[in-house]
């Protein structure tokens, strides 16, 4: 047994009691029934810190087991097999993920009573950044080349995966309004199917907000996104979501994890997450000097060596990464309102998140990141 009180990644970069209960050892075995190859269940030797969800290696007859628990509001059944659908193809075409089990009845999304549940098998490799918060720097230059390699591998796996986009916006990284000509029609048209963004919204003069966060950008970035070829992506590519041959500098990429927030994008969109994600310490702000150049060009420059990249590439980047996580911080105002019923973490998602990161863009900082971006290929052409 381990200690049931603990703590998950709070928004700040502190530690918080989660918002989901954690997975219970009665629990678990209830589960694992329903997989009678694993055998019987012990007990449960790690609980993640990540907020968004409950998740645990789990000890069965047959060895360790990764357990992860969704609420059905936030996946049902059907969207999560969506992502286990994605997740097969790349593994049949190379990509290290780790295997999902299936139940009795031929499915890895298992639902029971108000949850819905998927077993892994634990990955492989060592997941040296499990402790590292969301939008941390990746520890080096050469880990960073060897997440832009491995993330233009999965690119390639990707290429002819068809199926339609994610039937849910919760906590999925999507590009609709990034795409919208309009920001703020796009998402007007949205608030039917999507009550409780638009209960957040009703409260505050929303569009006038949105207009300024987005103007800066929308016409450079809109003119990007409409020439992409569509592409399905990983969504969330940061250091904490692939494990290592090692600690080492010289480390190599194992397995890939984490298919959450993967939806129906474009390769430049991905990323462009992976430099929000790895090149930037959102955390700190408030010091201004927060863009880590050397890393992004570094994941430039291992996605290059794998999936060259154009000058126009680059272009369509550096327009799109400052509003690249709109579409996902909007998702987040979303769940932290309609279903963990937290509005202080809503607030959080539109105020820091959607509306301070792009506008850290129009600093001198911001703005000589995205230079840097801009001007990669001729450290391309150096090497």
């Amino acid at each position: 047994m381990i200690d049931d009180a603990h703590l998950t990644h709070g928004l700040a970069g502190d530690e918080l009691p989660p918002d989901w209960p954690a997975l219970t050892e009665r629990e678990v075995a209830q589960l694992l029934s329903r997989v009678p190859k694993l055998g019987a269940t012990g007990a449960i030797r790690w609980r993640s810190p990540r907020p968004l969800s409950a998740a645990a290696l789990v000890e069965t007859a047959s060895g360790r087991v990764f357990v992860k628990r969704h609420h059905a509001s936030v996946r049902s059944a059907a969207t999560l097999a969506e992502e286990h659908a994605f997740a097969s193809h790349l593994r049949a075409h190379g990509i290290p993920l780790p295997p999902l089990f299936t139940d009795v009845t031929g499915h890895t999304a298992m639902a029971m009573g108000e949850w819905v549940y998927e077993i892994q098998a634990p990955a492989q490799g060592n997941d040296i950044y499990r402790d590292a918060f969301s939008w941390s720097p990746v520890g080096g230059l050469r880990h960073a080349r060897a997440a832009g390699s491995m993330l233009a591998r999965l690119h390639q796996a990707a290429e002819g995966y068809v199926a339609p986009q994610r039937a849910t916006h919760i906590l999925v990284a999507r590009a609709d309004i990034l795409g919208a000509r309009d920001p703020v029609a796009a998402v007007e048209a949205e608030l039917a199917e999507r009550p409780a963004l638009a209960a957040y919204l009703g409260d505050r003069d929303w569009r006038a907000e949105l207009s300024a966060t987005m103007a800066p950008w929308q016409g450079a970035a809109h003119a990007g996104v409409r020439r992409q070829p569509r592409l399905w992506t990983h969504g969330d590519w940061h250091v904490s979501n692939l494990c290592w041959s090692d600690a080492s500098d010289a480390a190599t990429i194992i397995d890939v994890l984490d298919l959450g927030l993967s939806a129906a994008t474009f390769a430049l969109f991905d990323l462009a997450t992976a430099i929000e994600r790895n090149a930037i310490a959102w955390l700190e702000i408030a010091q201004g000097e927060i863009g880590h150049a050397d890393l992004a060009l570094a994941l430039l420059e291992g996605y290059h060596a794998v999936k060259p990249l154009s000058d126009d590439d680059l272009d369509v980047l550096a327009s799109v990464l400052p509003v690249v996580h709109v579409d996902f911080a909007l998702s987040e105002v979303e769940y932290f309102e309609g279903m963990t019923r937290r509005r202080d973490h809503a607030d959080v998602a539109w105020h820091t998140f959607l509306h301070g990161h792009a506008a850290w863009f129009a600093t001198p900082p911001g703005q000589r990141l995205l230079d840097a971006i801009r001007h990669a290929g001729a450290r391309f052409v150096l090497q």
